[in-house]
This record gives structure tokens, sequence and C-alpha cells, in this order.
């Protein structure tokens, strides 16, 4: 009798949320942060017209609302920590090199590596932990309008650094106060909570039949 042919043992595959990049994920990555940041950008544009001096403080809400459909869909085509990660670093380092404060990088980074970990607890699956978890990324762009709050005196130096006069910099102050602080806090809550929601029935309608995820 001969012995019958073995099998090689299929290799369990690792929890979805804990995979390490592939190989093809950091063109995924660049593609979703390059469209995120495209967005940010045409969002600053729209903010200092629709808003006026309130412009670079409702920013963050503004993208908030805007990205949704961004977010959930680099999280749907991933479904793997890191991703988010690179994304808050990738703006991070942005604003670090476009010559704002180092509080602008720490934000951005924090925020997104929780978002990364709190989607993960939910296996990237979870609707509810996807929604909070985009909340909290989408306080990382706090991170440049920070200092209008907490250092006032190293923000008024850098614009006059920069050649601004007094005008200029009163200007730039005329809406940051504590209420205005709240405001921006809560706007951001709200949109993201709204920009993340529709972002998911995106998905769910259209991307989804459409075989994008």
């Amino acid at each position: 009798m001969t012995d019958a042919p073995r099998t090689a043992p299929v290799p369990a595959k690792p929890p979805r949320g804990f995979a390490a990049l592939s190989i093809p994920n950091p063109i995924t990555i660049g593609v979703f942060t390059a469209i995120y940041f495209a967005l940010v950008a045409a969002c600053t544009f729209v903010s200092a017209i629709i808003f006026a001096g309130f412009g670079s403080i409702l920013l963050p809400a503004l993208c908030a609302l805007a990205s949704g459909c961004v977010y959930m869909l680099l999280v749907s085509r991933l479904g793997k920590f890191g991703g988010i990660t690179v994304m808050g670093l990738v703006m991070g380092l942005f604003f670090l090199i476009s010559g704002h404060f180092v509080l602008a990088f720490l934000a951005n980074i924090i925020c997104a590596a929780a978002a990364d970990l709190i989607a993960s607890m939910g296996r990237y699956r979870s609707r509810i932990g996807i929604l909070v978890s985009y909340v909290v990324f989408s306080y990382g762009l706090t991170g440049p309008i920070l200092p209008l709050w907490f250092m006032k005196d190293a923000y008024v130096a850098s614009l006059e650094a920069k050649g601004k006069d007094a005008a200029y910099i009163d200007g730039v102050f005329a809406q940051v106060n504590t209420g205005s602080f709240w405001l921006a806090m809560a706007a951001i809550l709200v949109c993201a909570l709204i920009g993340g929601w529709f972002g998911q029935r995106m998905m769910r309608k259209h991307f989804a039949k459409a075989g994008i995820i």
C-alpha cells in the first residue's frame, strides 16, 4: 500500500483588522490620500469665500462634511490597520512643511492613529465604529487652528515674521474667542457625523452596486 498524497496545510488568514499591508495597498492609500488632500484644498478655498472671517475656524468642519465618502471608501477597500494613520501622517507632514506649528502635525497623526485603532476594534466592519473613527479623524484638521486660541503670542509672532501688519493680524483674531472655539469643535462633530453617515449611505446605495467596493 502506498501512502496517500499529503497536501500542504493552508495557512490561517490573519484577522482582517490587523493584517499586514499587501503590495497594492500603498497605491490605494496614495490615491485616496491625494483625493482627500484635493478636497481639503477645495474646502479651504470655499470656506474663505462663504464664511469670511470664520473661514479658517470652520474649515475642519467643512472638510469633515465633504470627505466622508473618501474616508469610507479607503476603510472599505483596505480593511487593515495603517491606511488611516498614513493618510493623517501625510496631511500632518504637509502642514509641517508648509510652515504651520508642530501642533498641526501632532494633531493629525494622533487623531489618525486613534481613528485607525477605533476602526480596527470592529475589524473595519462595524458601521458605528467606523463612523466614530471618522469623527476622531476629522479633529486632526484642528491642528492648524488650535494655536489661534492656545498659542496666540507665538501665532502673532509668526505673522509678524511673514511681514503681516497690525490690521491683518487684528482681522485674523477678530473672531477668536471662547465662543468661537466651542462653535468650531461642535461644528466638526456635527459635520463629521453627517459626512460619515452620507459616505456610508453612498457606499451601500451606489459604490457596492457598481462593484467599486
